[in-house]
């Protein structure tokens, strides 16, 4: 078990985690939340890149903090930006990395390379420099070196990140393969990477859990009291303050807004709204935006 108790880290007057505690077993854990939230410094703080203020941290009983290398040496972590050395090949890069993780012997190394280059799709490219690639295939490169040496613990940092719909199916399937004897963590703003790969997630704002969870739970604490109406962009400006706005997005040169209902009732926020099937995303802005808690969750869950 990876756990985590009250985690605090500020950058001078920024509190970048206030207070953060998550147990985490085996298996997928999703952490959503928008850009600034203070994933990425969480995600910092457990791969030991940094010492948090206050709190702590174990890894199967052990104190990562006083001993770093207990987790170093079973950690993939892939940052949100990492460097390359700008004149070497994907595979010697990777042999490289797998020296310093202890990867012996040398055959051993070459087939889990040349295994991670085929799986990320990067196999004809091998012999070509990092430093040349695309931002997706760069990002592929950095599924691979966090894949070496079959870490028990995989720190994704918005792993999705400039990767095509095909190559982004092609990394969720690798990480829900990995998830099966592995905790691995994946930091995200992007809805959709949770909802299609992890069984348990939390929401993630200002530095604080919000909410945590199953997504079918989170869901079901606002079944029932979503709507939505399209209309043009300044009709739509109007409900941004409004009790119980959700979010707003465009949609066939219009833009289509989604509320909370404050209660169950069966009467609109305003004329021309119509209910509508809840999804993950109205989940998200709504324990997000504070118009639902983590204990009216609990007592949802608990009604269903």
């Amino acid at each position: 078990m990876l756990s985590i108790s009250n985690i605090s880290k500020s950058f001078g007057d920024l509190h970048a985690l206030k207070g953060v505690s998550l147990n985490l077993e085996p298996g997928l854990f999703g952490l959503l939340g928008p850009n600034g939230a203070g994933k990425s410094t969480l995600m910092r703080t457990l791969a030991t890149l940094q010492q948090p203020d206050t709190g702590s941290i174990s890894l199967g009983g052990v104190d990562i903090l006083a001993n770093p290398n207990a987790m170093r040496s079973t950690l993939g972590y892939l940052p949100q930006d990492f460097g390359v050395y700008p004149r070497m090949s994907a595979k010697a890069l990777l042999d490289h990395i797998a020296v310093l993780k202890g990867i012996e012997p040398k055959k051993e190394r070459e087939a889990q390379i040349l295994s991670l280059l085929k799986n990320v799709n990067l196999l004809k490219h091998s012999s070509a420099n990092v430093s040349t690639y695309s931002g997706g295939m760069r990002q592929r490169f950095g599924v691979a070196q966090a894949m070496l040496g079959d870490p028990k613990v995989l720190i994704v940092d918005e792993p999705t990140a400039g990767l095509d719909p095909f190559e982004r199916q092609r990394f969720l399937d690798l990480l829900a393969e990995a998830s099966k004897d592995k905790i691995i963590i994946l930091s995200t703003h992007i809805v959709e990477d949770v909802r299609d790969l992890c069984s348990d997630m939390a929401i993630m704002g200002a530095g604080e859990i919000i909410a945590r969870g199953a997504p079918e739970d989170l869901i079901k604490t606002i079944d029932g009291r979503v709507w939505r109406h399209v209309m043009d962009k300044a009709e739509a400006e109007k409900f941004a303050g409004v009790a119980g706005f959700l979010n707003k997005r465009q949609k066939r040169g219009q833009t289509e807004v989604s509320m909370l209902g404050l209660d169950f009732n069966d009467a609109p926020p305003a004329p021309g709204f119509v209910k509508a099937d809840v999804n993950l995303e109205d989940a998200y802005f709504a324990f997000l935006n504070g118009h639902v808690t983590q204990s009216q969750m609990g007592a949802s869950v608990h009604a269903a």
